[in-house]
């Protein structure tokens, strides 16, 4: 079978099951495109900001609903999505991460082979860190799904996996697995694999990801979706502005010329990366909007001039948004080389450099993990978008103020997630098992698309 033609939607009714879902940041993109979606999320806090924002939500470990409770989720799920912790699988260090992707690889062949969950479950024991095995859960889901098929489960329509840029190999044996070998029922699926710089497509901070779309064989050959605006180049911008000199600007369209804006989308011309500005400078919501310039020091490296570590100014993207965001240092222009002492990003801010909307209703502790580790939701929209062939989406609907859930709804939500309207049960995941995992920067890596 052909491609589908161009904005046609490869499925009628999408509904995304998310895996490791976090606070939302691919529910918020289903939201913008008008999909429901059910999220598995094990952290106590990141299921508050979730209720908080009316997302239906599991507070459950994902390997133990895929183990105990898979025949319980909606039989209408077609497609599985998600970004499984990371932080084992960073290439720096002393070569852990490569001998966790050696592993994991081994691990990928072994399941399609049909090794038994209870075989592969005892030896994943002996891994030094539980985190590794988890970017195997959603092979595991495909799988389950064909088991399952008597019960009124079928195998997933589409997949969508994202994560930090070492683990793009995973999804490149992913691929082959699904292309090559096939789920036990016979079912293949045609892959995409790359890593892409959000930025790219209207984040506004540079934050590299590795994308795994695939569609079952017949839907159609799936694309990464095309970048919407041009690349933030670090190099680029030292050679032109000087980081503490002051505000300069990318030449830019003016964000009140809307026609102008709209022309540029319709050519398929890439339209500029987004700055820390341009999503912060403007009141909305409850946000009181930043309208003096400004430099932020974040605590990390991002490719800028020696000796200026992790300095931007406001006319710039962020850097990568991790659990650190609380840390940056926002420092704001009083006079062409005088600044006032520095204060830090509001959560409100923190998710709006993520691409959140205004008045996301972040809640419980730990909210600067909790808004690091997301998908950011812009980035999420094209995904998905990309996934089932719907066109390049509107993300403006991201930056309306979100609407939180009523006291009844978040009751509701919670009697589902949790057993009880307002409390955890038995079934949730332990206190003591919810320290969040700590997100970390990523570097950029080219790998070829397939």
């Amino acid at each position: 079978m052909t491609s589908p033609a161009p904005h046609q939607s490869v499925l009628d009714n999408p509904y995304v099951l998310d895996l490791f879902a976090g606070p939302g940041g691919l529910d918020v993109a289903g939201h913008g495109l008008d999909i429901p979606s059910l999220g598995i999320e094990w952290d106590r806090s990141a299921c508050l900001t979730r209720y908080a924002a009316g997302l239906d939500t599991l507070h459950a470990d994902v390997s133990a609903v895929r183990r105990d409770a898979f025949e319980s989720l909606p039989p209408e799920i077609n497609v599985l999505a998600g970004g499984p912790p990371c932080q084992t699988y960073s290439v720096a260090g002393k070569g852990a991460g490569r001998r966790a992707l050696d592993e994991v690889k081994k691990y990928i062949d072994r399941l399609m082979a049909g090794d038994s969950d209870e075989a592969v479950d005892e030896e994943l024991k002996t891994l030094s860190d539980p985190r590794t095995a988890m970017v195997l859960e959603p092979l595991r889901y495909a799988l389950q799904a064909t088991r399952s098929a008597n019960r009124g489960h079928r195998p997933y329509d589409v997949i969508v996996l994202e994560q930090v840029p070492a683990v793009a190999p995973l999804w490149q044996q992913y691929a082959k697995a699904l292309r090559e070998t096939g789920l036990p029922d016979g079912t293949t699926y045609d892959v995409s694999v790359g890593v892409l710089d959000t930025e790219r497509y209207g984040v506004p901070q540079t934050r590299s990801r590795a994308v795994l779309i695939a569609r079952r064989t017949g839907l159609g050959e799936p694309s990464l979706p095309p970048a919407t605006h041009r690349a933030y180049e670090a190099k680029e911008w030292n050679r032109q502005a000087d980081p503490t000199a002051g505000p300069t600007r990318q030449p830019t369209l003016d964000e009140s010329d809307e026609p102008r804006a709209e022309a540029v989308r319709a050519t398929g011309d890439l339209l500029p990366w987004r700055s820390m500005r341009d999503a912060l400078a403007e009141p909305v919501g409850t946000h009181p909007g930043r309208d003096r310039a400004f430099l932020v020091r974040s605590n990390y490296g991002s490719s800028g001039v020696p000796g200026r570590r992790g300095v931007r100014t406001d006319r710039q993207p962020a850097a990568t948004v991790t659990g650190r965001i609380s840390r940056f240092v926002v420092f704001e222009h009083l006079s062409e080389r005088v600044v006032r002492e520095g204060d830090r990003f509001s959560m409100n801010e923190a998710g709006m450099l993520q691409s959140f909307p205004p008045d996301y209703p972040w809640s419980g502790t730990a909210q600067a993990q909790q808004v690091g580790n997301a998908v950011p939701p812009v980035f999420g929209m094209h995904l998905l978008s990309a996934a089932l062939g719907l066109p390049v989406p509107d993300t403006d609907v991201l930056r309306k103020p979100w609407q939180p859930a009523t006291e009844e709804q978040r009751a509701k939500l919670r009697g589902h997630g949790c057993g009880e309207a307002d409390a955890c049960t038995a079934r949730c995941p332990r206190p003591e098992d919810q320290t969040p995992v700590r997100s970390v920067p990523e570097k950029r890596v080219a790998v070829p698309a397939t």
